[in-house]
This record gives C-alpha cells, structure tokens and sequence, in this order.
C-alpha cells in the first residue's frame, strides 16, 4: 500500500524485523522472560543457558506485522568471548538484573553489560528489566531510597547512562513482561520510520 503526497510515493511499511539481544548475569531470568512473552508460560526449574538460545516470535504492533529475533545470551563469563559475535546486527537490546535482594552483583554489573552492548552496536535503543520482582516488597521498592534497586536509583541510573527505559518484570507473574518488550518494539519502529 502507498500514499502520494505533494507528488512523492511513501511506501507505508505493514512489515518489519527486528534482532533483539536479552542480556545480563546468569540466573537472572533472560529465558524465563522470553518465554513469558513468547508463549505466555514459566518453567519453574532452571535450566542454565549455554552460549546462546535463539527464539523467532511474531506480533501486531500498531497494525505492522513485527517479526523478532530475540537472542537469549548466556550471562556466565566463560561464555564472554563467544557472546561478541551475537552482538553484531541487533536493532535493540535488553538488559536484565534480578530485584532479589541476595543477587545485588546483578544489578551492579549492569555497566558492563552496557558497555558491551555499546562496543559492539553503538547507539541502539536499550530498555532495563529489574526482574524477579515478585520476590521483593514492591511498594518498598517503589518509594524508599534506602533500597540500592528502588525505582529512584534505577531510574537515574538508567537516565544517566542513556537506557530508553526500566520496568520491574517478573517472569513468574508477567508483571510488566508484554509492556517491556513491546515498548522496546515500538521504539525500534518510531527510530526505523523517522
């Protein structure tokens, strides 16, 4: 379908892909997450990611057939050198910490998955999931400076390192899970239409 417009032909897109990249510390719940979004399940017993897992899911965004290929990478050092190479192409990433108060260092090792991410695509769209959030008192989390993960140091964390935006996840509930993702697909569509 097109559009003429002061006599120029604009190709109105009702189709489109994207590589997306789900990164972060191991047992952080990168596979639960893409499972809950792509089948709407949760498998309770972890099953630990080696190297690389690949997942194509296909859905209608604001009337665009938005095909995706989300590339769930493993968070365990060992697999540092083999992860460079999956980096290359993505159109966004995801980056996930655990809220859990026991798995802090995932939260803290955010800044290395960013600068990664950023070494390998340079200035692509990037959205934080504090996951797990089922597992902490929510309100708290929301209000209270005190806690190291509450909103207010996320959020300023992520405005100062230039990430799109943060969503509290769980993949055992799917809180926020749908809306992180496709904010994430929205965006990479608003960048590709500009």
């Amino acid at each position: 379908m097109s559009e003429t417009h002061n006599d120029i032909l604009f190709e109105i897109p009702h189709y489109t892909q994207y590589k997306i990249v789900v990164v972060g510390d191991a047992a952080v719940g990168k596979t639960s997450l893409i499972k809950r979004y792509t089948t709407n399940t949760f498998q309770k017993d972890y099953i630990s990611t080696l190297g690389m897992q690949f997942s194509r899911y296909e859905e209608t965004i604001s009337g665009i057939m938005v095909e995706l290929f989300l590339w769930d990478l493993a968070g365990q050092e060992s697999f540092a050198t083999l992860r460079e190479r999956f980096y290359k192409g993505s159109s966004g990433a995801i980056i996930v910490f655990s809220l859990a108060p026991e798995e802090i260092e995932t939260y803290r090792n955010i800044d290395k998955w960013l600068s990664h991410i950023k070494e390998a695509c340079g200035r692509i769209p990037i959205i934080l999931f504090g996951n797990k959030a089922d597992l902490v008192d929510q309100n708290a989390i929301a209000s209270s400076p005190d806690y190291v993960t509450s909103d207010v140091h996320v959020q300023k964390f992520a405005q100062d390192h230039n990430i799109n935006e943060y969503l509290r996840t769980s993949a055992l509930t799917g809180q926020g899970v749908q809306e992180g993702f496709q904010t994430l697909i929205r965006k990479l569509y608003h960048r590709a239409t500009r």
